[in-house]
């Protein structure tokens, strides 16, 4: 494996795995930062929002309560205003003895116009008969009185009537109606004083005890139509109306604080009150991002908080891993280098273990090398000695040619190379005519020198990419590749002319030659080396000292005569 690769391979598991000295510290710190202090900061976060609630929902319901007497209170007044009217003789006693003629509904408007004007509250105050009929009114301009159905059996039984809150247009603002009883010194009910109340007293109880300056409280009914509000009355408030499932919610846990979602569409905690004795309540609400600001605001601080400390404590142990680890990542590094063969590793030195760690891996690194250098040595010995044997075992020891082993294996070759690209070659079997006789007339020793010189001739004679080897004994073989025909005669020539004129101790040599070529002659090497054998055997019974080439009709090529 290369180096690049097990330093990839080092890096991966660094990067993916938590079983590193450098990830186990900065996990290690991590923990300790983030768990006191996360629990540290849970606990004061939650006694926090709890106090906080607490608070909330003391404001919230000391709100609402204080706002529910305050409008049973102005509602008592303005009815006992108006019980107190309506006991009055202008009223009484023109409703029993004559509201018909118009001098008494005349002084009867002047009476209730004057006691409209004393009272703010009241827009118009209406007399009205026992069949409902209007007998006199404050009101410069009649405006239709809308009085329900069961209005006198409803004055008769409760001595007061609370009507539904309406938005007049033509005075833009919230209309109440409101009416008592208008009974004789018997006690029987004659008719009723109506009232048509301004809501801005309303308004102002509901915006005195608004728990905020972004707190809301709104009067409504228990069916949860809005009646009126703290910040303002409008038409549009008065045709909003709470969701069913949040008035219920409200309903179920009245006196308590309750997050829900309030007619403008956001989030809000709220508590609601009764108002006794009517169909009303208050609704005391705060937006709940204001509400819970404080605890927010703490909260986003010790988040911060605790983000800068782990920062800090990371950066630390980052730093301290990173001190602890680089020298072993040195040695992790230096290792794989070594495993790679690099063994030109020195690793500088380091403090602590990891310094004797270092000591003892450039120790062992100093050993490989010698070690190496010595086998390097012997590898070079064996290497040499294997050249040396592999040179011994192809080439003759006497004329330094190629020896028949290795002439076979490259006429093995050659055949197999020429199947291949569909061409020829020609082998020359050359043999030193009447060796023997030389021998023994001159001596091994001259005759050795015979056999060098022929093969000095034979080498020179033909190209690098052909070969020539000792055959054996006097018979030496010639491979000529891609070379047949004229060519190949022209270097058979070529020899036999050199050695009959080189010049040789006691007497003159020649030698005979004898030619095959593939794949006319043959086709196996076998079959090839035998014809050219053939031929030279032809030659040497022909007289020697001449050129013979394999076929049918075996003829002379060239002879010289001695």
């Amino acid at each position: 494996m290369r180096l690049s690769s097990i330093t990839h391979i080092i890096s991966n598991r660094r990067i993916l795995r938590l079983d590193t000295v450098r990830s186990k510290i900065l996990v290690f710190a991590i923990l300790v930062t983030l768990i006191p202090t996360g629990i540290t900061a849970w606990v004061s976060y939650s006694q926090n929002r709890k106090a906080l609630e607490e608070k909330i929902s003391q404001e919230l319901l000391s709100a609402s309560s204080q706002s529910a007497r305050e409008m049973d209170v102005w509602l008592k007044e303005r009815l006992y205003d108006l019980r107190v009217f309506a006991s009055s003789y202008e009223v009484t006693e023109n409703l029993v003895r004559g509201a018909e003629r118009s001098s008494h509904r005349g002084r009867l408007n002047d009476y209730l116009n004057s006691v409209r004007e004393r009272l703010t509250d009241y827009e118009e105050l209406v007399v009205v008969d026992a069949q409902g009929q209007m007998v006199g009114t404050s009101a410069n301009q009649v405006h239709p009185l809308r009085l329900p159905g069961n209005w006198a059996k409803e004055l008769s039984t409760s001595d007061a009537l609370i009507g539904d809150a309406t938005w007049d247009e033509s005075l833009g603002k919230g209309i109440l109606l409101v009416a008592v009883p208008v009974q004789r010194a018997d006690g029987r009910m004659v008719g009723a004083l109506a009232a048509r109340l301004n809501l801005r007293g309303a308004e102002e109880g509901l915006r005195a005890f608004a728990p905020s300056t972004s707190g809301q409280m709104y009067l409504m009914t228990t069916e949860g139509s809005l009646i009126a509000g703290s910040q303002s009355g409008s038409a549009q408030l008065m045709r909003s109306k709470l969701k069913q499932k949040v008035l219920d919610k409200l309903k179920a846990r009245e006196g308590t604080v309750v997050s829900y979602e309030s007619v403008a569409g956001t989030d809000v905690v709220g508590s609601l009150k009764r108002v006794p004795r009517v169909r009303w309540a208050i609704l005391a609400e705060i937006p709940a991002d204001t509400a819970y600001w404080q605890v927010l605001r703490f909260r986003n601080m010790t988040l911060l908080i605790v983000g800068g400390l782990l920062l800090g404590v990371s950066a630390v142990a980052y730093r301290l891993g990173v001190l602890i680890v680089r020298p072993l990542e040195r040695l992790t590094k230096g290792a794989a280098e070594v495993a790679n063969g690099d063994l030109a590793v020195d690793l500088p030195a380091a403090k602590g273990e990891v310094g004797d760690l270092t000591l003892v891996f450039n120790h062992m690194v100093e050993r490989l090398r010698h070690g190496r250098q010595e086998l390097d040595a012997v590898n070079e010995q064996l290497r040499r000695q294997n050249e040396e044997l592999e040179h011994l075992s192809t080439v003759d020891a006497l004329t330094g040619l190629h020896n028949r082993r290795y002439l076979t294996d490259r006429l093995s070759d050659e055949l197999l190379r020429s199947y291949r690209e569909k061409c020829s070659f020609t082998v020359l079997m050359a043999d030193v005519d009447e060796f023997k006789k030389y021998n023994d007339a001159f001596g091994h020793p001259a005759g050795d020198e015979v056999l060098r010189k022929v093969a000095s001739i034979l080498l020179s004679s033909i190209r690098a990419v052909d070969c020539t080897a000792r055959y054996g004994g006097e018979e030496f073989a010639v491979l000529l590749t891609d070379t047949v025909g004229e060519g190949a005669l022209q270097v058979a020539e070529r020899i036999r002319a050199r050695v009959a004129a080189e010049e040789f101790p006691g007497r003159k040599i020649t030698i005979s030659i004898g030619m095959a070529e593939f794949p006319v002659h043959g086709h196996s090497a076998e079959a090839v080396i035998s014809r050219a054998d053939e031929a030279l055997y032809a030659a040497k019974r022909a007289g020697r000292n001449r050129i013979e080439r394999a076929g049918p009709n075996r003829t002379r090529i060239k002879e010289q005569k001695p």
